[in-house]
């Protein structure tokens, strides 16, 4: 049914500025810059997933929809978008699995030049995902994928794909319920670790993660998972952390990573996302 990580959409007051913290961040263009219904888009793609950055600009439910989120949730997270290969089987299977999804509808943006871009998308009901919100994404109807977005800095600095998409949860079962029985992602690694007081559960979904983490000192409750940031990528982590450190962004040093044979290093502000990290797989211990 879900064959990977489509994209994951942010929300911001002010698009122009969050571009801009992306475009530094991640060292690459938005490959698109789009309007409808009262919102403004920017499109970052990589190899394994897309980042999706959204705001509201005038009058429309879209926009208003958005103005609500940012009033009682602040500018961040606003949905994870899992692709699909057949929208109408994958929407009737979650709703008989006990998650109500909307019919699919296809949404049109389109940008200063007159050109157009369609996503046909049907939203997961977020009472029945434990409040984070979820879509499912056909695939492009033209059957072309979206372009990569074109790198600003050399390969090796740049952020080259997305590593994992982390949530916070206070009951790992039912996102065991959710993420593995009802949606069908591929559970890789379930582990508790004393020593760091939590319990992680790795589901792959593609070329990227989706990473659950719980706290062993609280007991399980109904409470609602919560964004826990994102975990990027790059080949050569010293020269991303030196680029990303040169474009103003507080960052820790690189220091080695938890998972044997990674790297890793810290953004602690800058985008809306913040804290978020850059990891690099595959260094020699």
């Amino acid at each position: 049914m879900i064959t990977g990580l489509d994209h994951v959409a942010l929300v911001a007051s002010d698009l122009d500025a969050a571009v801009e913290g992306y475009r530094k961040l991640l060292g690459r263009e938005p490959n698109w810059i789009g309007r409808a219904d009262g919102i403004r888009q920017a499109w970052f793609q990589l190899p394994n997933m897309a980042l999706d950055i959204i705001a509201p600009e005038g009058q429309g439910a879209f926009a208003d929809g958005i103005r609500a989120h940012i009033a009682a949730h602040g500018e961040g997270l606003w949905a994870i978008a899992f692709a699909v290969d057949d929208m109408d089987a994958a929407q009737k299977l979650v709703t008989r699995r006990g998650v109500k999804a909307s019919t699919p509808s296809t949404i049109r943006t389109t940008n200063d030049a007159g050109a157009h871009r369609y996503w046909t998308t049907s939203s997961l009901d977020v009472a029945d995902t434990a409040g984070i919100r979820l879509l499912l994404v056909a695939p492009p109807r033209n059957g072309a994928a979206w372009p990569i977005s074109p790198a600003i800095a050399d390969d090796g600095s740049a952020v080259s794909e997305l590593d994992h998409v982390v949530i916070h949860t206070a009951n790992c079962e039912r996102a065991l319920a959710i993420y593995g029985a009802k949606l069908g992602l591929d559970l890789r690694l379930d582990r508790a670790n004393p020593d760091w007081g939590a319990r992680q559960l790795f589901f792959k979904c593609g070329g990227t993660v989706v990473e659950f983490g719980a706290s062993l000192k609280t007991p399980p409750s109904d409470a609602p998972d919560r964004s826990g940031g994102l975990a990027w990528r790059a080949t050569d982590n010293v020269a991303a952390q030196a680029r990303i450190a040169a474009a103003g962004f507080d960052c820790s040093e690189v220091r080695k990573g938890r998972k044997p044979g990674t790297s890793i290093f810290t953004v602690r502000s800058g985008v809306i996302t913040a804290p978020t990290v850059v990891m690099q797989q595959g260094v020699t211990p």
